[in-house]
């Protein structure tokens, strides 16, 4: 079994690193340089970084922010936000990122997620799913896709565009729940699943970990393959080292 990957986020606004609350009252954690040099002796699996407001705003990722962040990382990083067409994605990965998570511009025009994959590998091009549940029929859950920060939604069910992604050559899929964003009440283990048995793909789980416990849900009930997670790192309360420990004692293989 492949190990189970425990990824930080760095969410960017105004080029410092913050943290809300179902995408609302931002509150600021700390530099993203200082940061991404602390997650990189902590153990970390990879790092994501993203600009949260770059897309709402319609202007260009904070690059000089990226590449002072990858000049302290040797894990693998993925950075998002803003990114719009085939030039700036070449940008960022000269910059110093791994991989580019597309949002907005993939829903936008899919054919993105095709060009992109064909030109810098699938292995490059991360979709992020930003998601909020949206009943349908009745007793049958529905999830939404949201644009622009999660400010904007598009009617798009989240399990077909998943799919439809796939189809189209995207890499890995990192899918936040909005409803579930900053509480620490634990993942959308409903929305993951259906996520997960929905594609081939690999699916980083985002939104909600507020204990080792909750990560170690989304690996066994939600089938995660990876977890990532802010409040809970940034703020000290669950040190990575602590949640790979615990997992590990749960018999999930983790990289230690």
């Amino acid at each position: 079994m492949l190990a189970k990957r425990i990824i930080p986020c760095l969410d960017v606004k105004d080029g410092k690193v913050v943290k809300g609350v179902k995408f609302e009252n931002l509150r600021v954690e700390g530099d993203p340089v200082e940061l991404a040099s602390y997650y990189e002796g902590s153990m970390a699996d990879e790092l994501v970084f993203l600009d949260i407001t770059a897309s709402k705003e319609k202007r260009k990722i904070l690059i000089d922010v990226v590449e002072k962040v990858a000049d302290v990382l040797t894990i693998p990083f993925t950075v998002g936000g803003g990114i719009g067409d085939l030039g700036m994605i070449q940008e960022l990965l000269c910059a110093g990122a791994d991989k580019v998570s597309l949002n907005t511009a993939a829903v936008r025009d899919p054919e993105l997620i095709r060009v992109a994959s064909d030109r810098f590998g699938s292995q490059c091009i991360v979709i992020a799913i930003d998601a909020k549940r949206a009943w349908g029929a009745p007793g049958r859950p529905r999830w939404e896709v949201y644009i622009e920060g999660g400010s904007k939604g598009t009617g798009l069910d989240a399990i077909e565009w998943a799919k439809r992604a796939e189809g189209l050559g995207a890499g890995e899929i990192l899918l936040t729940s909005m409803d579930k964003d900053g509480t620490q009440e634990g993942y959308d283990i409903e929305l993951t699943r259906a996520i997960c048995e929905a594609v081939n793909l690999p699916v980083i789980a985002s939104g909600g970990a507020g204990a080792p416990e909750h990560i170690l849900e989304v690996f066994e009930r939600g089938l995660a393959d990876a977890a990532l997670a802010a409040s809970i790192f940034h703020r000290n309360i669950h040190p990575i080292m602590e949640v790979k420990r615990f997992l590990a004692s749960r018999g999930i293989p983790v990289r230690m």
